[in-house]
């Protein structure tokens, strides 16, 4: 039974048509994900099915008595509200039940009433208590605290003008989840997320949730876990595939190859016809009237769109050996110790996803290693010729007031790309930016559209150490591939810190994380290998380069006291020295067996015309990634001894 059901919606804005007689209806408990590019009109086609905004044609049905909920991207609540105020307004026939029922309740503590006036308030009271079990029971108070508190807001009496625009949109979640609406429209509602967070919100929506959901979102681990069917929306049109992210990749392989074998097939036949036209033949019989209407249809018909494609680049400048090292290292904020006694060694082709909760030090780290955060004890040494290109969370390198254009070149006509000086303009449309948007200021932008003015920055100087905070948020699924195989391909360094369990698992060959009170472990690895090895650290937080107390990877299944009793270990022979000068070398062929390896078994093309491979293919990457873990440990022990002996 469908609770929306919209037919032939449209929507334009200015000379852009971003619906174009849309069809989409969304039935009793489904669950179902939205892609497309930043722009194509997702959030534009999640606001009119939830009622917030009007289509330009076409019509919308939504069942009678049905609650269609859309989280807004900046939500706004009455600066006066409590977190848990805010949350309890998404349920005002609750509220209002509550009210009537402490009224009733105040009157009957009274010693002047009437017994008429008694007799009435009873009345009030008992309807009251009805309506509070009818709208969700006496509980959703404590429920609300309980939602708020899976969503990172400890205090629940905090007023809601005391929070940051991502704190605020943690709320507002709460607030739609504590309403449980018939349908609920989620537009990005992992950006702010840390991933315990965001792994609870997708066990609530596949597993508690009793509505539908529509969920708009670019997290593809998220899209595979939760949703049943995904639709994308596309220069208008809206296709549907049955499944998540994986299912999506496959159809729409299928759907853009049926569209290429149709297209050729249209212009084999417009060959065929024209030559046949240009041989003039008399269209005196029926026939031939028939085929030249024919041919003019087929030369009329457009031929399908041309999918943009975003092509990342980042140039290595040249560097020394050392690229980051941490030597001991405590960082606090205030009264708060976020990092404690941490040594890190990073190395060159390395990849470094730095992972934990809201809150914990991630990007205080990133700051600390810029040079703009001191370090309350140790050091963080970079080396002398290493260059950094750093993507800040806020994207603060940008002027809002400024164009595009001037933000990215700040007035220079030529930029350097890929090695090349390139003019501006052409380099932009790279981006996506065409003539016209290149001159509108970056505050009118989305927050997908900043990003991607903030890359085009980025990428425009070389540099052999990238440091992205949060490179994630608000990007759509074809520009984090674009990312993310630019990483893959970027010969230097990188520090990055994301919520983002996909990109972490394409990107990282290394992964540091919190274990909570100032203790940091680095595992091996990407996402699934950390979880993989974080049962055996016997911790509940993430993992990195090395450990807080000085202690190295590949310890986890040790205690604190078993390493407190480790021997000092010996210095380096000769041949082990000749053996660590060569390691990086091996580390970075394997790295790239392993992308090499991933690459191919991540095509569709592979599990429709060559499944037969995907067994032997799938033990070819384990044992990859089993080998360059054993590499990685080898370093990391060549290198603990390294110290000793220069110690």
């Amino acid at each position: 039974m469908p609770i929306v059901d919209g037919q032939a919606l449209q929507r334009t804005y200015g000379t852009h048509r971003v619906l174009d007689q849309v069809d989409v209806t969304i039935d009793v408990g489904e669950r179902v994900g939205l892609l497309g590019d930043n722009g194509s009109g997702k959030s534009t086609l999640g606001r009119i099915l939830g009622g917030v905004e009007a289509p330009d044609g076409g019509v919308l049905h939504v069942r009678r008595g049905a609650r269609v909920v859309y989280l807004e991207q900046s939500p706004e609540f009455d600066p006066g509200l409590s977190a848990r105020d805010a949350v309890l307004s998404g349920l005002p026939a609750w509220l209002s039940a509550r009210d009537r029922y402490d009224a009733a309740n105040g009157s009957l503590a009274r010693d002047d009433l009437s017994e008429a006036e008694r007799e009435l308030a009873l009345q009030t009271q008992a309807e009251a208590a009805a309506e509070l079990e009818r709208s969700g029971g006496w509980d959703l108070s404590h429920r609300a605290d309980a939602v708020l508190g899976h969503m990172g807001v400890a205090d629940p009496d905090r007023s809601v003008a005391n929070m940051s625009g991502g704190e605020l949109r943690r709320v507002a979640l709460a607030r739609l989840l504590v309403a449980e609406p018939d349908l609920a429209i989620l537009d990005e509602p992992t950006n702010h997320l840390d991933v315990a967070t965001i792994e609870w919100l997708e066990n609530h929506l596949a597993n508690a949730f009793k509505g539908a959901v529509l969920l708009i979102t670019h997290d593809r681990y998220v899209l595979d876990r939760v949703v049943h069917r995904t639709l994308e929306l596309s220069a208008g049109t809206l296709y549907a595939y049955d499944g998540g992210y994986s299912a999506f990749l496959e159809g729409k392989a299928e759907r853009q190859a049926h569209e290429a074998r149709t297209e050729a097939n249209r212009q084999n036949f417009l060959r065929r016809e024209l030559e046949w036209l240009r041989r003039g033949p008399k269209a005196r019989g029926t026939k031939q009237k028939a085929r030249i209407e024919r041919a003019q249809a087929a030369l009329a018909q457009d031929a399908p769109a041309v999918e943009r494609q975003l092509d990342m680049q980042l140039s290595e400048s040249r560097g020394g050996k050392t690229v980051l090292e941490l030597h001991d290292v405590t960082l606090r904020q205030g009264e708060r110790t976020l990092m404690q006694g941490l040594t890190l060694y990073m190395s060159k082709g390395e990849r470094l996803g730095i992972l934990g909760p809201n809150g914990c030090g991630k990007t205080t780290l990133l700051r600390a290693v810029l040079g703009e955060h001191a370090c309350a004890a140790g050091r963080i040494v970079l080396g002398k010729n290493v260059d950094v290109a750093y993507l800040s969370q806020g994207r603060d390198g940008l002027d809002p007031n400024g164009s595009v254009l001037d933000n990215v070149a700040g007035g220079q006509l030529v930029v350097r790309y890929g090695g090349q000086d390139q003019d501006v303009r052409g380099y932009l449309q790279r981006f996506f930016f065409d003539a016209t948007r290149q001159r509108q200021p970056v505050g009118s932008l989305s927050g997908g559209e900043r990003t991607r003015v903030a890359l085009a920055k980025l990428l425009c100087h070389d540099a052999n150490l990238i440091i992205l905070d949060e490179p994630t948020n608000d990007l759509d699924v074809s520009t984090l591939g674009a990312l993310e195989e630019m990483l893959q391909g970027f010969a230097g360094s990188a520090l990055v810190v994301t919520h983002d369990r996909y990109f972490m698992d394409r990107i990282a060959t290394a992964v540091l994380a919190t274990e909570g009170d100032g203790a940091w472990t680095r595992y091996a690895g990407n996402y699934s290998d950390y979880l993989a090895q974080r049962p055996r650290a016997g911790k509940s937080g993430d993992g990195g380069a090395g450990r807080s107390g000085k202690t190295r990877s590949g310890e986890g299944a040790r205690t604190q006291g078993e390493r407190a009793d480790k021997p000092r270990p010996k210095g380096l022979t000769y041949g082990e020295r000749l053996e660590l000068e060569k390691l990086p070398g091996r580390i970075e062929d394997a790295e790239t067996q392993v992308s090499e390896l991933e690459a191919q078994l991540a095509d569709p093309e592979l599990y429709r015309s060559r499944s037969d491979e995907v067994g032997g293919l799938q033990a070819q990457l384990a044992a990859a990634q089993t080998g360059l873990q054993e590499l990685y440990a080898r370093w990391e022990a060549l290198e603990e001894k390294k110290a000793a002996t220069d110690a």
